[in-house]
């Protein structure tokens, strides 16, 4: 029911793409500036993915919310 490093490594990694896209899009909207926008979308990335792999890790120690499948064990 854990999941691994890989696994969360993998995860933080593509929605850090589609996050960070999105800042760069409204980043570039707000100051009209692409180099601006590029700026703070690649510093946006690099916090975030940290942040977001952290918090992955931590919530996969907590089970609230999770509930164990037996079915495979009946008979």
């Amino acid at each position: 029911m854990f999941e691994n490093h890989y696994r969360t490594v993998l995860k933080t990694i593509s929605w850090r793409i589609m996050a960070t896209v999105d800042t760069i899009i409204i980043s570039y909207l707000i100051t009209g500036k692409i180099s601006l926008a590029l700026s703070i979308g690649f510093f946006e990335f690099i916090t975030k993915l940290i942040l977001y792999y952290i918090h992955e890790r931590l919530w996969n120690k907590i089970n609230v919310g999770r509930v164990m499948n037996n079915e495979d064990y009946q008979i």
